[in-house]
C-alpha cells in the first residue's frame, strides 16, 4: 500500500541549493512504497506556509513532515537583512520568536483540524558548524519552540537538531565561522553546481564544511539525517 507523504517548508525543502531529502527518504523504500509531495518555497517564513495551507488540505496526504522555521531563526541573528527580507516575503510584522511559535501553532491548528494525517514537525537543521555558536543557538532556541508546539498538539517531534549536533561533535569540524548566506553567495553556489558541475557535497568539503553548503543548506551528509529522522519516526511504523 502507498503511503502519501506532504512534505512541508522552505528552501530546504525545495532542494534548488540543498541535497534533496525527499529523494533520499525515497530511496529507503521500496518503488511505489512512498509517494511524495513537495511544498517547499524558497526563503518562506512560518508566517508564509500558514498562508499557503490550501494545497495541502485539500488532497490530504496520510503523513505531513513540517520543516519550517531556518529564517525565522536566521532573522534573530546580527546581519541578517531583516528589512529585505520582511519586503520580499511580504510580512506583515518584524521576525520574532513569539510571532514564530504562533505561525507555527496555526500551522499545525489547521493540519489536525482539516486532515487526518499522522504530523511531524522537525526540529531546525543546525545553522553553522560550531554547536556553541551563535547561529546553532539561535536553531536550538527555536528547535525547543518546535519541541513545545508538537507536545501542546500530541503530534510527533523529530529530532534532527539533535541529531546534527552529535554528528557535527562526533566529526569534530574545523570551527570555520558562520557567515549569512547573501543573495551572491547563493548564486555563487548555483554557478559551481549549474554551470561548472561541481556537486553540493564538493562545495561543501571546499568550504571545510560537514554537514552544509553554506552553514545553512544541506549536503548529502545533511540531507540524509533528515530523511533518517522523518523515516525513524513515521514511516517505519505506517503500514
Amino acid at each position: 500500500m502507498t503511503t502519501r507523504v506532504a512534505c512541508l517548508g522552505d528552501s530546504l525543502t525545495r532542494a534548488q541549493f540543498s541535497v534533496d531529502y525527499l529523494d533520499l527518504l525515497a530511496r529507503r523504500h521500496p518503488p511505489g512504497d512512498l509517494r511524495l509531495a513537495r511544498f517547499g518555497a524558497n526563503g518562506d517564513f512560518a508566517y508564509n506556509l500558514v498562508r499557503r495551507l490550501d494545497a495541502v488540505v485539500t488532497n490530504p496526504p496520510d503523513v505531513i513532515t513540517v520543516l519550517i522555521g531556518t529564517n525565522d531563526a536566521r532573522a534573530s541573528l546580527a546581519g541578517y537583512p531583516v528589512e529585505q527580507a520582511m519586503k520580499r516575503k511580504q510580512l506583515p510584522e518584524r521576525p520574532s520568536a513569539g510571532w514564530f511559535q504562533q505561525c507555527l501553532d496555526a500551522v499545525v491548528t489547521r493540519l489536525r483540524t482539516e486532515t487526518d494525517a499522522t504530523i511531524g514537525l522537525l526540529s531546525l537543521p543546525v545553522l553553522g558548524q560550531q554547536p556553541d555558536g551563535a547561529a546553532a543557538r539561535a536553531s536550538q532556541t527555536y528547535s525547543r519552540m518546535i519541541s513545545e508546539v508538537a507536545a501542546a498538539h500530541q503530534v510527533a517531534y523529530l529530532p534532527l537538531h539533535e541529531r546534527q549536533i552529535e554528528e557535527l561533535r562526533r566529526a569534530d569540524p574545523p570551527p570555520v565561522p558562520y557567515r549569512e548566506a547573501t543573495p551572491a553567495a547563493v548564486i555563487g553556489v548555483l554557478v559551481q553546481h549549474a554551470v561548472l558541475r561541481r556537486s553540493l557535497d564538493t562545495i561543501s568539503r571546499r568550504r571545510g564544511l560537514v554537514l552544509t553548503t553554506d552553514h545553512i543548506h544541506q549536503n548529502s551528509r545533511g540531507a540524509t539525517l533528515i530523511a533518517e529522522v522523518i523515516d525513524a519516526g513515521l514511516l517505519t511504523h505506517s503500514g
